[in-house]
């Protein structure tokens, strides 16, 4: 299993680029997640500002990869679990109770499933101290 300090390098590479990619091109952004494009200027801000959001979690975690045994750590792992566990279960129901389908409508919720079990398991070693363990 990955160490906490991966976990963190992973989950911040991997938030920055889609919340870059949201910024710069976010009708393509979400048709290749959900399989439509942004058909009005407020879903193309909303979508943006997801990407801005995405992009500060990304910062956060890069910045806090150093940091893994203090409280803020553990704090941002919460945050990421809530988040990732959220999104996960969210294009779950998109796809299985809203009819929504995309070729990577799976492989990201299952992405955000693994990656929220990866924090469970994390937090669950910091809270035994195992610390040493963790990062």
């Amino acid at each position: 299993m990955l160490g906490m300090q991966a976990l963190l390098m992973i989950m911040a590479a991997a938030e920055t680029a889609v919340g870059l990619g949201l910024i710069a091109a976010p009708s393509s952004g979400v048709q290749l997640l959900l399989g439509a494009p942004l058909g009005t200027p407020v879903a193309i801000t909303v979508a943006r500002v997801t990407g801005i959001a995405m992009l500060a979690l990304g910062v956060a975690c890069w910045m806090a990869r150093e940091d893994t045994n203090s409280l803020a750590g553990r704090g941002l792992l919460s945050a990421m679990l809530i988040y990732n566990g959220g999104v996960g279960a969210l294009l779950a129901y998109a796809a299985l109770g809203a009819g929504v389908s995309s070729v990577a409508l799976w492989p990201v919720a299952i992405t955000h499933a693994g990656l929220a079990g990866a924090c469970v398991w994390a937090l669950a070693r910091m809270k035994s101290g195992d610390r040493n363990r963790i990062g």
